[in-house]
C-alpha cells in the first residue's frame, strides 16, 4: 500500500491526498520504518514537492521528511523554512526541523524569533505567527538550559496575598503582629510586613504577591499583557539575583468560558513576551513564576505572583503519604484553632494518625510531651515514622487497632482526624463513633481534652449528649460545604 502511494505521488496523481496518505501510514514506529525502506536514502520525490505550487503539499512533503530523520535533509529543510512566505505552514516546517539534530541552526531559529517578536501583527496573522513563535522558543530552549533565579527578597515589604481557609482567616491574621490586614473572600491581604515574617506562618495554604500594574481590561489581552510585562519584569528584578529572562505561565480565575481560555491566554502571552522583549518567557512546564489572573466584577484584572523561587519549607517533612491524609495546611489549622487548649509537654494521643501530620503540627503549635499514634495500616505507620523523623521530632508509632490498644497512664490529650468512612455504611459509621467516644473515655484523664477534626458533626454532638463525662468546649467550622469541623472537647468526670 505504501509504496502504490509513493508511485502516486511520484507520478503526479492526487499528490495531496496520497502525501496525506503516506503520514497517516507513517504515524508510527512500524509505518516509519516501512518508509524509510521504501525511500531507501533517497528522498530526491519529496525534497521536489518542497517547491512545489500547492503550500499543503508542501506542508506534508515537510512533514514526512521529518519523520525520516536523516540529517543530510536538515539543511534542505531549514533553507525552505527560511524561504516560506505562507505563515500558516512555517509551523510544520519547525515540527519537522525539530525532529532532528538542528543545534547548527540555532542562530538562525534565534533570528527568526527576534522578526517575530517585532514584527507588528493583524487578526488574520496572529494565531500563525503565535504557533511558530511559541514553537521557536520550545526548540532553542530545548539547548539553552532556564538558568534558575534565586529569591532574594526577603526583608522587602510586599503587598501580599494569602489563601487561608475561608471560615477561619482571622486565625492566620492573628498570626500577623503589626500587619495591615484586609479580610478577603478567600484570605487575606497583608500589608508592612517583611516577606520573611509572613513565610513560617503555617495555616495559609498559598503566599501570592500583588502587582501593580494599572487598569487590565478582561475584553484587550494584547493590551492586558502590554501593560503587565513591565510591572511583572521590574517587579521580578527587584525581588531575585541573577539576570532576565524570567519563565512564566499564566493563570486566569474568572468568568470566561473554558474552552476560550487557552487561546485567550496565549495572547496575553504573546504580549508579554513581545512587550518585554524576550525577558518574560511563556513556558507551560520548567517555570518560575506563575502569574495569576482573578477576575473582578468591573471586568478587570487584578494580578498576582506565585513565586516558584522562593522555597516553603513549611511541609517539606511531608514527603510521605497515603490517600486518606489529612493535608498538613488543614492540620497546622486545627492545631492552630485548638492552641489556647494545649498543654504544653502534655501526654498526647493520636487514635487514627495516618502518616503523622496531625501530631507533627500538634507539636510545632504548642511543644508536646510524649506522643503516641496509633494506625491499623502498617503502611501509614512505616510512612509516618519517615515523616517525623524529617521533622525532628519523636513520636512512638504503634500498628494496631486503636480499639485493642492499652496503656498503663492516662493522656492529656487525644488528637485526631476522625475517619470518614466505614464498612458498613452511615450505620457503620456512628457504631465506630460510638466506640471511639467510650474508647477514648478509658484513655483520657480528667479535665484532659479531645480535638477532633470531623466532617460528621451531627454524629459528634449525638455522641456528646449521649456520653455526659465529655463537655464541648469550642467548635470551629472549616467548611460549611462538607461540613468538616474542629471540635474541642474535654473530660469533665
Amino acid at each position: 500500500m505504501i509504496q502504490e502511494l509513493y508511485e502516486n505521488v511520484k507520478n503526479g496523481v492526487e499528490i495531496r491526498k496520497n502525501l496525506i496518505a503516506l503520514r497517516d501510514a507513517g504515524k508510527d514506529a512500524a509505518g516509519r520504518r516501512a518508509l524509510a525502506e521504501m525511500f531507501g536514502g533517497d528522498f530526491t520525490v519529496l525534497t521536489g514537492l518542497l517547491a512545489n505550487e500547492d503550500p499543503k503539499i508542501r506542508k506534508n512533503a515537510a512533514l514526512i521528511l521529518g519523520e525520516m530523520e536523516s540529517e543530510e535533509l536538515l539543511p534542505i529543510l531549514f533553507d525552505t523554512y527560511e524561504r516560506e512566505a505562507t505563515l500558516y505552514i512555517r509551523p510544520d516546517y519547525l515540527k519537522a526541523i525539530s525532529r532532528l539534530e538542528y543545534r547548527p541552526f540555532l542562530d538562525g531559529l534565534r533570528k527568526r524569533l527576534e522578526e517575530l517578536r517585532n514584527m507588528e501583527t493583524s487578526e488574520d496573522t496572529q494565531k500563525h505567527i503565535s504557533e511558530e513563535f511559541r514553537l521557536l522558543q520550545s526548540m532553542i530552549l530545548r539547548y539553552e538550559k532556564n538558568k534558575k533565579h534565586r529569591f532574594s527578597g526577603y526583608k522587602q515589604k510586599k503587598e501580599l496575598l494569602l489563601v487561608t481557609n475561608r471560615c477561619q482567616r482571622e486565625a492566620t491574621a492573628r498570626q500577623l503582629p503589626g500587619a495591615r490586614i484586609t479580610m478577603l473572600a478567600g484570605g487575606l491581604r497583608v500589608k508592612g510586613l517583611a516577606v520573611e515574617a509572613v513565610l513560617p506562618v503555617r495555616t495559609y495554604s498559598e503566599l501570592l504577591f500583588a502587582v501593580e500594574a494599572g487598569v487590565l481590561p478582561t475584553d484587550s489581552p494584547a493590551d492586558t499583557g502590554a501593560r503587565l510585562a513591565p510591572a511583572v519584569l521590574a517587579f521580578l528584578c527587584e525581588l531575585h539575583s541573577g539576570e532576565p529572562p524570567f519563565f512564566f505561565r499564566i493563570e486566569l480565575k474568572g468568568r470566561g468560558e473554558p474552552e476560550k481560555k487557552g487561546a485567550y491566554i496565549r495572547r496575553i502571552s504573546d504580549a508579554i513576551e513581545k512587550a518585554s522583549s524576550g525577558k518574560l518567557i511563556n513556558s507551560v512546564t520548567d517555570y518560575e513564576v506563575e502569574l495569576r489572573l482573578l477576575e473582578r466584577k468591573d471586568g478587570t484584572f487584578a494580578p498576582m505572583l506565585k513565586l516558584f523561587t522562593m522555597p516553603d519549607k513549611r511541609f517539606a517533612y511531608r514527603k510521605r503519604y497515603v490517600s486518606a491524609s489529612i493535608a498538613p495546611v488543614n492540620a497546622a489549622l486545627t492545631a492552630e484553632l485548638a492552641k489556647p487548649f494545649l498543654k504544653e509537654k502534655g501526654q498526647i494521643l493520636d487514635p487514627f494518625c495516618g502518616v503523622g501530620t496531625m501530631l507533627i503540627e500538634r507539636s510545632k503549635a504548642v511543644p508536646a510531651g510524649t506522643m503516641y499514634g496509633i494506625d491499623i495500616f502498617g503502611e501509614a505507620i512505616e510512612k509516618a515514622r519517615e515523616n517525623t523523623k524529617r521533622a525532628d521530632e519523636q513520636v512512638y508509632y504503634i500498628n494496631k487497632d486503636f480499639f485493642a490498644f492499652e496503656h498503663e497512664y492516662l493522656f492529656d490529650e487525644i488528637i485526631t482526624d476522625m475517619p470518614q468512612a466505614a464498612g458498613a455504611g452511615r450505620e457503620g459509621l456512628r457504631a465506630l463513633y460510638r466506640a471511639f467516644f467510650e474508647k477514648a473515655g478509658i484513655h483520657l484523664k480528667a479535665d484532659g481534652v479531645m480535638i477532633l477534626y470531623s466532617t460528621e458533626p451531627g454524629l459528634v454532638s449525638d455522641m456528646l449528649g449521649a456520653y455526659p463525662i465529655y463537655r464541648l468546649v469550642k467548635r470551629f467550622v472549616l467548611s460549611e460545604k462538607s461540613k468538616t469541623t474542629v471540635f474541642v472537647i474535654q473530660r469533665v468526670r
